[in-house]
């Protein structure tokens, strides 16, 4: 399998095509990326409500644990577009019934880091925020408890989300294409982020920040996830290109 580099000029280039892609497939893309908003304001509303307002950013970072799965979806419609049929749900949908049942494999590391990571969050949020509610209207980020859990939470968060992305940032589209086995798919994907560090890096920066951004200011979502998913198949193709 040709592991191609890359440098961030394929970035440009990923995002460039990952907008054009999102744009063509906008209906169902949006409509996919919908599901995801709902389910996050119901969550933010629900911390507002219980005064749990600095755990909003922890909850953020959450979802970057449970996003390499739910790519398979926008994998799927991307394929349509590729191969020039009309993405709709049923593209959706194939995104996840053909791929390589390994995915789920992937899955389920996702599922069980997300509940570490959001455990461990729930434990130091406790000792160090207390029991005490904090308003979105009252927020300190000087008070020193506040402080302290989001800088601890983003060192827990920081090292669990780096592990999965080497992991995942490409093994679920080759399991989506079943260009290979679960191991040989995890290796490739680890040999291609190491074999990348700079890009990777800048890529893994700007999927989290842009990501977390639009997760803050939810509606934007909408937009982002789209484009960011699409512009993930867009990498994967340049650097795992298709077979002669």
């Amino acid at each position: 399998m040709e592991i191609r580099t890359f440098d961030t000029h394929d970035l440009r280039c990923a995002l460039a095509d990952g907008w054009a892609i999102a744009h063509r497939t906008r209906y169902v893309s949006s409509l996919y990326a919908a599901l995801f908003v709902l389910a996050g304001a119901a969550i933010l509303a629900t911390l507002l409500l219980q005064g749990f307002t600095p755990f909003i950013i922890a909850a953020a970072g959450a979802f970057m644990l449970i996003g390499p799965v739910i790519l398979a979806g926008f994998f799927g419609i991307a394929r349509a577009d590729e191969q020039g049929r009309s993405a709709n749900l049923g593209s959706l949908m194939a995104g996840f019934t053909e791929a390589s049942s390994a995915i789920w494999v992937i899955a389920l590391v996702c599922a069980l880091l997300f509940m570490i990571f959001v455990t461990d969050a729930a434990i130091l949020y406790s000792y160090m925020v207390g029991r005490t509610p904090v308003w979105l209207s009252g927020i300190d980020l000087a008070h020193t408890g506040v402080r302290t859990f989001l800088v601890w939470g983003m060192i827990s968060g920081l090292a669990i989300a780096g592990m999965l992305f080497c992991v995942a940032a490409f093994s679920i589209p080759l399991l989506c294409e079943h260009r290979a086995h679960l191991v040989q798919a995890v290796v490739a994907s680890v040999r291609a982020t190491f074999g990348n560090p700079l890009p990777m890096l800048v890529w893994a920066l700007l999927l989290a920040t842009l990501t977390m951004g639009s997760i803050l200011l939810l509606p934007l979502l909408l937009l982002t996830l789209p484009w960011l998913a699409h512009s993930s198949y867009a990498l994967y193709r340049r650097v795992f290109p298709q077979p002669a």
